[in-house]
């Protein structure tokens, strides 16, 4: 137990001396960069199944 004690003692230390947060400004700047990102990258993904199932549905449109 004495072993996990100093394990959650140092892990403190570790979180609130050692470790660099970012700055409130920071965190939303990246957060608006992940967004922007994410949103980009769906739109591309929704364009290119627009673009295959028309395509698909032309393909078997000949076949009929």
């Amino acid at each position: 137990m004495n072993k996990f004690s100093v394990f959650l003692k140092e892990s403190y230390h570790e979180l609130v001396d050692r470790v660099s947060w970012p700055k409130w400004e920071q965190l939303q700047q990246s957060t608006m960069i992940v967004l922007g990102a994410t949103l980009f990258i769906t739109a591309i993904v929704a364009l290119m199944d627009f673009i295959a199932n028309g395509s698909m549905k032309f393909i078997y449109s000949l076949f009929k």
